[in-house]
């Protein structure tokens, strides 16, 4: 019998699903929010309930990453992009009454300033290299969000450069220690942003949709705003489930 001499079938491997991440900003009263991304205190404190009712613990992603999977299914990640100084009086204590912790991205290369980067307004001042200690101190994962916020994409190769690898060595002056995780300002990266910030030596990287990039450098995050109560986070959690199902790659490769 002759041999058989067709190429090998490429194995296969599911891709796991990458976890629930929350993506909040300003925690203030959101009376004038142009941008849909500040929630109240009160409704911060009624999104956890709804988590902790539901057998989830919010936490930092580093923790989150570290978890095995058993772990991971009652796990949350938190996160809060941009370092308002808000996070200190409003989310701060709201957090810690719920025994949770988050990630906080912040802006060295901004700090004392405010979100100028949003044409509309309101202006919010953002957090100090104190309120940064202070945040940390209390148990909260510090993470990077650029240097100024600015659109990666768009950057020169040097400017880049500046954001991923000048803004890990700012935060480690200010906390101390290395930042484990980078957020993309915007939401947005490409696989040239990614390889700077993997080169920068972060752990992780979020986003909002990557799109086809994946991987611990891109995980997805779910926005929540104060319109979300109870029906719109099981919609979101159930779209999460869904955008995000294990998959069969060929090869295994991400």
């Amino acid at each position: 019998m002759a041999a058989d001499t067709s190429p090998p079938r490429a194995r296969t491997r599911p891709i796991p699903a990458p976890p629930w991440i929350l993506t909040y900003h300003s925690v203030t009263d959101p009376t004038d929010d142009p941008y849909g991304i500040t929630v109240s205190a009160d409704r911060l404190d009624e999104q956890l309930t709804w988590l902790r009712r539901r057998g989830l613990a919010g936490v930092g992603i580093a923790s989150l990453l570290r978890a095995d999977a058993s772990e991971r299914r009652g796990l949350v990640g938190l996160t809060f992009d941009d370092g308002y100084a808000d996070f200190v009086q409003e989310a701060l204590p709201v957090l810690l009454a719920h025994g949770c912790t988050a990630t906080v991205f912040v802006l060295p290369g901004r700090l004392g300033g405010s979100n100028e980067w949003d044409p509309l307004g309101p202006r919010r001042p953002l957090l100090t290299e104190e309120g940064i200690r202070t945040v940390a101190a209390a148990g909260m994962e510090i993470g990077s969000h650029g240097m100024d916020h600015l659109d990666l994409t768009a950057l020169s190769d040097a400017a880049l450069r500046r954001e991923t690898h000048g803004s890990r060595e700012a935060l480690g002056r200010v906390t101390g220690g290395l930042p484990a995780g980078f957020c993309y300002p915007y939401g947005t990266a490409d696989a040239r942003v990614l390889a700077s910030v993997r080169d920068a030596g972060y752990a992780f990287g979020c986003a909002l949709d990557p799109g086809p990039l994946r991987g611990p450098l891109a995980l997805p995050r779910t926005h929540v705003s104060h319109a979300d109560r109870s029906a719109r986070l099981r919609a979101k959690a159930l779209r999460h489930r869904l955008r995000h199902r294990s998959a069969d790659v060929p090869g295994g490769h991400r």
